[in-house]
């Protein structure tokens, strides 16, 4: 253990002691330096891993383009799409890494050193300033005649004064360096901790996602290797082809054929003469189909018809021109000229168009002439095939039960591992990067299998989910003609479906601006919290109304003091998570944890408190939640507020020497009553007291007639608050 300070050294100020603050000193200085140094180089290398990150995702984005030009490929798409959701889900435990490394050192090594090296710096001022007084008068005592008594006396008090001073600098000194010498190891130790801890926690995710990764892998090399036979085979069927191509094609001449599988009799290049310039020919693909002679200019060019039906032309060879292995087709309104390239061809030209008049004939001669066909649409591939289910851990299991929560809300992709809490829904990795970039007063992301939950956030889930969410902000999806995205639709697309749906509220019923639709959606926002009815309350949030408005006619109440009157926790976490304001007073300075005070509802009183809650408001007859409590008679409550209000004191005077933290007693007594009020509020509810002292149903004065406070509490719809 190292050595430190010693006060009663201190006091009698020795060469010995000297040298021993000098050297603390030292040693506080050179600690000062080297956690400069380690801070700066954590944010070096943070702001280094974020570049990694940004240049992950983009690379992860290059990939999902790459697995959206395969999406024919069912086998290439699925295992692209199931590798790129890994990877992802890597890049997120990066970005978490990062932040909780960022946490971890510099955070709180620079509390460490905002908290004691200032004051140390200025109480080390004072102590060399005093000591410089000290020296004076001791100079000053010394150098007074022996003859002059009063001189004497008055140098001897000062002296004395100065030395009590010098002597008080000094030993708050000595305590302050011996402090800071002990609390740096704590902190220091606790920072790298945390820091080794957010590793060990990163590369522990990492090997849990490649085991859940590793039946996909074992199912893809599989295929990987059946595709590598179908390849090969295909390869060599290919150059079989080619082979014989080129020993059929060997004398050089392009070849003409129907194409198979279709309706065509022949089809091939003709050189075409113009018939406004007769000395213009132009190449083009000729084809007979269905009795017509049709021809395409080029690729690029829509099919043009040239004679429509063949059975009213002649075709005969043209010998009296310039220009070889010409042919022409002769009707009544029109003449054409045609080339081929070789005498082959345009024998075989001849004897298809002339073969096709006669079957023409032979087919339909007592019919109508034939009318063009449309050409077969072109065939898509098929959809791909999701992977196999992984597993759930605790949280994601419990949010998997509410209604619908088994598919993201915005995509359907199956098994979502990401919800928002504030709108009660589940959603994939891709939606949910969507989510984040709305902003949190919009959506509230938290990863299901990474982050921890309270049981207020899950029960949302169960109670709310994508269901119920969905039939609120997809109600007008038919009327506005929404076309909700599929999960191999492109980013782009999901990105502006999510904020028609949450942003522009596009689907959303009855979403109007009007001023009087939005008093009736206040109000129904306060009746929905005053009842707990969370899906009416989503719906009024969604239509538009203010969660931080008051109603004019409930004394300027809002939505969370409405909630804290019902006695509704869940309505309570749900108006807090959607942005309420936790210290909103209405016209008497009346604020929700002043109604859960006076309701007598411990759940509510403990959610407001964690949520940052002022337990020391006063309302207009002066009284805080903690008088109201008292006079309300509700002990549990009392309990809590008083434990409250020690812990905080307690932490307050204790200042910069007291022990970090709040104290583990009330933590103790806070977490059982937050765990009663989520999981068995019926016991809470029985925990009240006369003003005689006695408890109902505790053995102790539970006969007594109930006081006139606890009657005025119990008011249907609503309580009437102390005046």
């Amino acid at each position: 253990m190292d050595s430190l300070l010693d006060f009663e050294e201190c006091v009698i100020d020795s060469p010995e002691f000297r040298l021993n603050l000098d050297q603390f000193e030292e040693d506080v200085s050179l600690l000062e330096t080297q956690l400069d140094k380690v801070m700066k180089l954590c944010g070096k290398m943070v702001e280094a891993g974020q570049a990694y990150s940004a240049a992950n995702q983009l690379f992860l984005n290059g990939l999902a383009e790459l697995s959206s030009y395969h999406r024919r490929d069912a086998v290439i798409t699925t295992c692209l799409n199931q590798f790129n959701l890994g990877l992802q889900e890597m890049v997120s435990f990066h970005t978490m890494l990062f932040d909780q490394t960022q946490r971890a050192i510099s955070q709180q090594l620079t509390n460490l050193c905002s908290q004691f090296l200032p004051q140390l710096a200025d109480t080390r001022r004072e102590f060399i300033r005093i000591g410089e007084d000290l020296q004076t008068a001791t100079l000053k005592s010394a150098q007074v005649s022996q003859h002059k008594a009063g001189d004497g006396e008055r140098a001897s008090h000062l002296l004395l004064a100065t030395r009590k001073c010098y002597q008080h600098f000094a030993l708050d000194y000595c305590l302050q360096l011996n402090t800071f010498k002990t609390q740096q190891k704590i902190d220091i130790l606790n920072s790298v901790f945390s820091f080794v801890h957010a590793q060990f926690t990163f590369f522990h995710q990492g090997f849990d996602l490649l085991r859940d990764l590793e039946p996909t892998m074992k199912m893809m090399a599989a295929q990987l290797s059946q595709l590598s036979a179908d390849c090969a085979a295909q390869r060599k069927d290919l150059e079989n082809q080619h082979l014989l191509v080129q020993q059929r094609d060997a004398s050089g001449e392009p070849m003409v054929s129907p194409c198979p599988g279709s309706d065509d009799i022949i089809q091939g290049y003709l050189f075409k003469r113009s018939r406004k310039r007769s000395k213009t020919w132009k190449r083009c693909w000729f084809t007979i189909r269905d009795n017509q002679l049709i021809y395409r200019k080029s690729h690029k060019e829509e099919v043009s018809v040239l004679f429509h039906d063949l059975r009213l032309c002649a075709v005969k060879s043209l010998e009296h021109i310039d220009r070889r292995f010409c042919f022409e087709l002769l009707s009544v309104q029109k003449c054409c000229a045609l080339q081929a390239d070789s005498e082959v061809l345009k024998q075989s030209w001849l004897s298809a168009v002339q073969g096709s008049i006669d079957l023409a004939y032979r087919e339909g001669a007592d019919g109508p002439l034939s009318q063009p066909k449309e050409p077969p649409p072109l065939l898509c591939g098929g959809d791909t095939s999701s992977g196999p289910p992984t597993p759930k851990p605790a949280a994601l299991g419990v949010a998997m039960r509410g209604p619908g929560n088994q598919r993201c809300c915005d995509c359907g992709e199956e098994d979502p591992r990401w919800a928002s809490i504030n709108l009660g829904v589940t959603v994939c990795i891709e939606c949910s990067g969507i989510h984040r970039s709305l902003g949190v007063h919009l959506s509230k992301v938290r990863s299901l299998t990474l982050d921890s939950w309270e049981a207020e956030q899950l029960k949302l889930l169960c109670v709310l989910g994508n269901d119920v969410m969905n039939q609120i902000y997809e109600s007008r999806c038919s009327e506005e003609r929404g076309v909700k995205p599929r999960p191999d639709s492109l980013r782009a697309e999901k990105e502006t479906w999510i904020k028609q749906k949450y942003v522009e509220k596009r689907f959303v019923r009855s979403s109007s601006s009007d001023g009087a639709q939005k008093c009736h959606g206040q109000r129904s926002l306060f009746r929905a919290s005053l009842a707990g009815d969370l899906v009416a309350m989503a719906a009024a949030l969604a239509e538009g109304a203010e969660v931080n408005g008051s109603i004019g006619e409930q004394e300027g109440r809002t939505a969370l003091i409405g909630a804290a009157v019902g006695g509704s926790l869940l309505a309570c976490e749900f108006l807090l998570q959607n942005g309420a304001k936790v210290n909103h007073r209405d016209l008497h300075g009346h604020g929700a944890l002043h109604a859960a005070a006076t309701a007598g509802h411990t759940g509510q009183v403990c959610l407001l408190l964690k949520r940052g809650a002022n337990q020391y408001a006063a309302d207009e007859r002066g009284q805080d939640p903690l008088a109201i409590a008292v006079e309300t008679a509700h002990a549990d409550i009392v309990t809590l507020l008083r434990m409250a209000r020690m812990n905080e004191e307690m932490r307050d005077s204790e200042g910069v020497f007291g022990a970090a933290g709040d104290d583990e007693t009330f933590q103790d007594i806070f977490r059982d009553f937050s765990n009663m009020a989520s999981h068995d509020p019926e016991r809470l509810s029985r925990r009240q007291f006369s003003r005689g002292g006695g408890r109902e149903g505790s053995g102790e004065g539970g006969d007594e007639e109930p006081t006139q406070c606890s009657e005025d509490v119990r008011v249907t719809g609503s309580i009437r608050l102390p005046r």
